[in-house]
């Protein structure tokens, strides 16, 4: 078993989890529920983590993670419009619906 990733956000993890998932690549989430002690211990470690079940499948794992985050666009917005600041993946304003183009 392999460490493949941490993440700030559970959300992040599952993400991962279900993409891999789909691609038969049978992985586990390590430290799901540390938040709640996030302060009492530095909160890097207690971040979730996904690890890889099979080490053979850990190249290949790395390799959709990074295509999927790829994918997503990073780059926040400002519209236009109106001034509200949007999340990169958005393509028109969430405040008042301007697009983004």
């Amino acid at each position: 078993m392999k460490k493949l990733t941490s993440a700030d956000s559970l959300i992040t993890i599952n993400h991962y989890k279900n993409l891999l998932a789909a691609e038969g690549i049978p992985t586990q989430i390590r430290n799901e529920y540390l938040g709640s002690i996030a302060g009492e211990m530095p909160f890097v470690e207690t971040w979730p983590e996904l690890w890889v079940v099979n080490d053979l499948d850990f190249d290949r794992a790395t390799q959709l993670i990074g295509a999927a985050d790829a994918e997503s666009p990073a780059a926040s917005w400002k519209c236009r419009n109106c001034g509200e600041e949007n999340e990169g993946q958005f393509a028109a304003c969430w405040n008042c619906s301007t697009s983004h183009d």
